[in-house]
């Protein structure tokens, strides 16, 4: 390359990074959007298409979709290439998006919902494979506070907007809307020039995504069901578990052996990938028990509207976002990740512990500082357990490496759920629901202000008091929860930072790398790993993949 050319290239680079960025954060806002969006849209679904007794499985099937194809969304894309494959992802989602909206009863929408999720399970893992494939996780902090306003924008502005577009235009264009920005995806994407991640002559692990799926699905339904639609000892209940538990015992044994596993082990023999996978299932159970039971506290205990209690959520996410960029500039002009984690860990634990002390008498200011610590440890966790995760995986089992990551937070999140909801149910199980019976920690989120000023004198203290208490055991929880995440944090290696990405191959238009010229059709066969000084054909990298 001429000195005269190097501009125009550093141009088309430049021009090709930000199309690839914006593309990834639009997938990831359809992600984090939907079911927020859809949540709200819940009474007029039910109202239009009936089938009341089928209305958990909207959501619960949705779940399922996402949780079990995850993995297996990334490791498609180190097999057959990000771009082709984000892209199937995306044309999935919107296919499901559109045929959801056109559903004529509840047993279409189940249907289609099924569909839609399983598109949704390559959107995050697609965004963070084709960042961690362009960008080298040494330049990849630049960009987490992005990505992390992206998130925030998403859990602030969800149910608003699910409740603007429900009722201007109708609960079917809470799935339209999908269209338009998975099409400005698409478009954005498909003139990205990609470096080479396909392997030639792999095969899917056909037996490896069954017992995933069996797997994984099985947990979702425990943690969903448990204790809601069935005791926790109910034989439904622990014949389910029993049947995950004896998938994933198989699956260990059949990734062993399998030519291309759906789940690398080979990526947990590397101590900051198991690590880090820890910590970022800990953070997942820790966010969502949060955004689940702040809401909750505000309005069963403290008397806040519904307007107020998402409100009060703002310092959190706030937090969350500015000291994401921070955290994500830190690493970038340092190369310094352990002292994130480790201040991350610190600020959960302390934000958790600190709200477990609230209860129905304190004040907004408190609180805030106390969501604003929790939001701070969110930031700092957020994007860096992903930096690390890829950071710690070879360039050609980044989509796995991904797909690890983004499951190991949806699980722990449902998981961290599952428990807070049964501290919480427990609590308030000692005090009268209005009309009779106990509450559940889904009732207790019905008594909003003016529920509860209707309530006598006595039993709404009670009822109060009751609430808090629930609380309070959900943060202890949390709490203990990111005192572990901490713990494993101090294990982590300081490592320096992948600082170059992946060569280019044909797998684009021609012309839009800086030399403009295509791959030799022979490197076809081969991964080639930059910053780890692998190069080597696919067959040659078997036994490293399949080793435990």
């Amino acid at each position: 390359m001429t000195g005269t050319d190097a501009p125009a290239a550093l141009t088309v680079q430049g021009r090709m990074l930000y199309a690839a960025l914006t593309a990834a954060l639009l997938a990831m806002l359809l992600g984090a959007l939907d079911g927020m969006i859809v949540g709200t849209a819940m009474p007029q679904i039910v109202g239009e298409l009936g089938g009341f007794d089928l209305l958990s499985w909207v959501v619960t099937v949705y779940l399922l979709a996402i949780a079990a194809t995850t993995p297996v969304w990334g490791k498609l894309s180190d097999m057959y290439g990000r771009k082709n494959t984000f892209m199937i992802s995306i044309v999935v989602f919107v296919l499901g998006s559109v045929l959801s909206g056109m559903a004529r009863d509840m047993t279409q929408l189940i249907a289609f919902r099924l569909l839609q999720g399983l598109g949704a399970g390559g959107l995050m893992v697609g965004a963070l494979a084709l960042l961690g494939t362009l960008i080298p996780p040494r330049e990849q902090g630049k960009y987490q506070g992005i990505m992390s306003a992206v998130m925030g924008l998403a859990m602030v502005s969800g149910p608003l907007a699910g409740g603007v577009i429900t009722d201007q235009f109708g609960w079917r264009w809470c799935f339209y809307v999908n269209v338009p920005v998975g099409a400005l995806a698409l478009l954005l994407i498909s003139g990205l020039r990609l470096p080479r991640t396909a392997r030639s002559g792999a095969r899917v692990d056909y037996p490896g995504v069954l017992l995933l799926a069996l797997a994984v699905s099985a947990l979702v339904l425990v943690t969903t069901w448990g204790g809601k639609e069935y005791a926790w000892t109910s034989p439904v209940l622990l014949s389910v578990a029993a049947c995950g538990v004896l998938a994933f015992l198989v699956l260990l044994r059949v990734e062993r052996r399998a030519a291309e596993p759906v789940l690398p082990l080979a990526l947990f023999r590397t101590a900051n990938f198991s690590l880090i996978t820890l910590v970022g299932l800990l953070l997942g159970a820790v966010l969502t028990s949060a955004v689940t039971f702040l809401p909750i506290f505000g309005q069963s205990s403290q008397g806040s509207s519904a307007t107020g209690s998402g409100l009060a959520l703002l310092p959190m996410f706030a937090a969350m976002v500015l000291v994401g960029l921070f955290a994500g500039r830190f690493i970038t002009a340092t190369g310094k990740y352990k002292v994130v984690v480790l201040l991350g860990g610190c600020f959960l634990t302390a934000g958790s512990f600190l709200i477990a002390s609230a209860d129905r008498g304190t004040g907004s200011f408190f609180s805030g500082a106390c969501m604003a610590a929790l939001g701070v440890g969110m930031g700092l966790l957020t994007q860096t357990t992903v930096l690390v995760s890829l950071q710690s995986a070879p360039v050609e089992d980044l989509g796995a490496a991904s797909g690890v990551a983004t499951l190991a937070r949806t699980l722990g999140g449902s998981i961290g759920v599952a428990v807070s909801g049964a501290l919480f149910a427990r609590a308030v199980a000692s005090v009268p629901a209005p009309g009779g019976g106990t509450p559940s920690a889904e009732g207790a989120g019905t008594l909003d202000r003016d529920a509860l000023e209707q309530l006598p004198s006595a039993v709404r203290e009670s009822y109060q008091n009751a609430v808090a208490q629930g609380a309070s055991h959900v943060f202890v929880f949390t709490g203990v929860l990111a005192a572990v995440a901490l713990a494993a944090a101090f294990f982590l290696r300081e490592e320096p930072l992948r600082s170059a990405a992946a060569p280019r191959d044909d797998e684009s238009a021609p012309g839009a790398g800086p030399a403009g010229a295509a791959a030799d059709p022979r490197d076809s066969a081969e991964d080639t790993s930059i910053g780890t000084g692998r190069t080597g054909s696919a067959e040659s990298e078997q036994g490293r993949r399949n080793s435990p």
